[in-house]
């Protein structure tokens, strides 16, 4: 009996899925959208107001390399309330990915990110004023919030505004300008003090609090508010005044409207038979990405220089200039290569670059071959980045978006969301640690999950590249 109903359940909802992807299919075949340039100016302004949201996000995440040993000598703080200050900013970050969902559908995309800002201006002036440990947690731990929002938000208000002719395009420019805002404040962090540092995170955040008041609400946020005068004005100034947004009205209020008969997903049945090879897909490669071993490395890379005898500024900033050319070269090699490729290519070279890294370590623990232990140690990390860069970052944030069915994307988005910044904390916790503990053991340790991460890949990610998100999910669901 209980398995008529699962199967009774699975056909409504697949009935009610082809019922959503029916007005799409009526406007391919009608030709919509051939006529003029669409006036997408408004797209463009808020796409760059919404993505100074990223860039706050990379200026949090980068903020801790440069400063740590002048935060250190400073304050006095101990490498454990270093470690704490280092890594709570991850754990504000669980906190806002968790509450990002709710906050941005009841108060709005653009109230969220107006909220998030708030939060991260008041985290950058309390590390700012910090006299002890105290004060610095306290507002790393507001940053962290914001940017935990921010990370959520963004490419949803994106993805939510933008044509779908430019909603791929524009959509990879959120992971390009994370990796910007990291990159800038490695880079500035070698000349600028730590508070002076603090102060840059700031100019984003003013940025992004004018320039929401100059950009519209997402549209499909409005129709689903049921808001259908701001709807249909916004859609009109994304869209420009000559434009004929009817068609693209009609689309969106049907899709509201159908999906809102979906049932209400709730986190068991994630645990279902029909989902389980999604969850273990969507949330296997959070794991991977994380406990590779990329945040202790991303927050603590002058560390590492420095501990291998290499300039730090100089490494800093060569880590910083690579990291955002090769993000956006594997932006464009997503769909040219596919998914699955790229990230058995990236996880190998994630492989070899702590392997490079670990040498290098273990040479200077012996003292053997000196000499060759900075230029092992900084080519071991800039392989690692480049290929983080290239694939295990950005790709599966993609996968995930693609292979959840609609009624369960949102709740097995948040768990798989979840996992990565709970990842995030314990590695950037745990990294100075490690090193203590054994600077080359550490990396062999990353070295060997990022190995079980390309069988990982090999053996239960699907490609996806070229195929609809229903042909995705009926190979998922039925293999």
């Amino acid at each position: 009996m209980a398995v008529d109903q699962d199967a009774e359940a699975a056909e409504n909802i697949i009935s009610i899925q082809q019922r959503i992807r029916e007005p799409l299919i009526r406007n391919i075949e009608h030709g919509e959208n051939k006529g003029g340039k669409e006036q997408v100016w408004m797209v463009y302004f808020s796409t760059f107001v919404a993505v100074c949201g990223s860039f706050e996000f990379g200026s949090c995440a980068g903020y801790s390399s440069p400063t740590q040993s002048a935060i250190r000598e400073d304050l006095g703080l101990s490498l454990a309330q270093y470690s704490v200050f280092g890594s709570i900013l991850t754990f504000g970050a669980m906190i806002g990915a968790i509450t990002s969902g709710p906050i941005a559908d009841f108060i709005g995309r653009k109230g969220a990110m107006w909220m998030s800002a708030a939060f991260c201006t008041g985290g950058w002036l309390a590390i700012y004023f910090a006299e002890g440990a105290l004060l610095l947690d306290i507002g790393r731990l507001s940053t962290g919030y914001g940017m935990g929002v921010f990370s959520y938000v963004v490419p949803v208000f994106i993805a939510e505004m933008a044509p779908k002719d430019l909603r791929g395009g524009l959509t990879t420019v959120n992971q390009l300008m994370i990796c910007s805002g990291v990159s800038v404040a490695y880079i500035i962090g070698t000349v600028l003090t730590w508070r002076a540092l603090a102060l840059t995170g700031l100019i984003p955040c003013f940025i992004l609090f004018l320039g929401l008041f100059f950009i519209p609400e997402s549209p499909r946020w409005l129709a689903k508010m049921g808001y259908q005068k701001e709807f249909d004005a916004a859609l009109r100034r994304l869209r420009g005044k000559d434009a004929d947004i009817s068609h693209e009205a009609a689309e969106i209020q049907d899709y509201i409207e159908t999906l809102q008969q979906l049932p209400k997903a709730k986190i068991l049945d994630l645990f279902q038979r029909r989902y389980l090879r999604s969850v273990i897909v969507g949330v296997g490669l959070m794991v991977f990405q994380q406990f590779g071993g990329i945040n202790g490395i991303c927050f603590y890379v002058s560390q590492i220089f420095v501990s291998a005898g290499f300039p730090s500024d100089v490494g800093t900033i060569t880590y910083a200039c690579l990291q955002v050319v090769i993000t956006a070269l594997g932006a464009f090699l997503m769909d040219k290569a596919g998914r699955r490729p790229l990230l058995l290519v990236s996880a190998s070279g994630l492989v070899l670059g702590c392997i490079l890294t670990a040498i290098s370590f273990y040479l200077k623990v012996h003292e053997l071959s000196i000499k060759s232990v900075p230029a092992l140690a900084v080519t071991g990390i800039l392989v690692y980045i480049g290929s983080f860069s290239a694939g295990m970052g950005a790709t599966p944030w993609v996968i995930m978006s693609e292979i959840f069915p609609i009624n369960v994307k949102g709740i097995a988005g948040s768990l798989a969301t979840l996992v990565n910044w709970f990842g995030a904390w314990a590695i950037s916790y745990t990294f100075n640690f490690l090193m203590s503990w054994s600077s080359y053991g550490t990396f062999i340790l990353y070295a060997a999950i990022n190995g079980l991460a390309i069988l990982f890949v090999a053996k239960v990610v699907p490609e996806t590249k070229g195929r609809t998100l229903e042909q995705i999910q009926a190979a998922i669901n039925t293999t």
